[in-house]
């Protein structure tokens, strides 16, 4: 048998553990005694054996974004400034702006608000 066969049925050995061990009800200090395992073994094999879980993602957050005139001024030209609004502040946004910057600053503002 070779080194790759005795991992995979050792790991098939230790699967068939570890569901009895769940099916059990029993805690690891007591199933361990009772079948003569070291509770560390299991341990290790609950953790090998554990589901993977996703990766958490954290959902994205769009913040709506409003442009006015002000009173008696037209839309401002393509190239010129822009107030972005978040509760009671205002950050000014120019032309060649820093993306990454901006949406730091919205969510520090976001979270003080």
């Amino acid at each position: 048998m070779t080194s790759t066969e005795q991992r995979e049925q050792l790991r098939e050995q230790w699967r068939e553990r570890v569901a009895t061990f769940r099916a059990s009800g029993q805690s690891v200090s007591a199933w361990c005694a009772a079948q003569g395992i070291k509770a560390h073994q299991l341990r290790y094999w609950l953790s090998r054996l554990a589901p993977a879980k996703p990766a958490e993602s954290v959902p994205s957050r769009w913040l709506p974004v409003a442009v006015h005139a002000e009173r008696g001024q037209e839309q401002p030209a393509s190239g010129t400034s822009l107030a972005v609004r978040v509760g009671p502040a205002v950050v000014e946004v120019q032309p060649g702006f820093d993306a990454r910057l901006l949406a730091a600053v919205v969510r520090t503002l976001m979270e003080l608000c």
